[in-house]
């Protein structure tokens, strides 16, 4: 990646941010709009999660961070605590490697 790459990204970037302040101005957005905004970051960690987890180069795998995540993702949805989930995918992860 050359530096005249990374500058021309950047501008563009900041492009984009600078055309959403012109165009909205002071306005808000519809209530509607707002909720699915909301929605997006949770949507983007998920998909980056899932993609690092099921894949290995251009291959779909299932391996012992599929089993990690599952368990994390059981605890979670039983609304355990966070330290309890992140422990729990862990301690999975590595027994389904050693014993696997």
């Amino acid at each position: 990646m050359t530096w005249a790459l990374v500058i021309v990204l950047a501008l563009g970037a900041y492009a984009f941010k600078v055309t959403g302040l012109v165009f909205l101005g002071g306005r808000s957005l519809p209530p509607i709009l707002e909720r699915c905004l909301a929605l997006i970051p949770a949507a983007v960690i998920s998909a980056l999660v899932v993609k690092d987890t099921l894949t290995a180069g251009q291959d779909i795998v299932f391996d012992a961070r599929a089993a990690g995540i599952a368990a994390a993702a059981l605890a979670a949805w039983r609304r355990w605590p966070l330290i309890v989930v992140i422990v729990l995918g862990a301690v999975v992860t590595a027994l389904v490697r050693r014993f696997g």
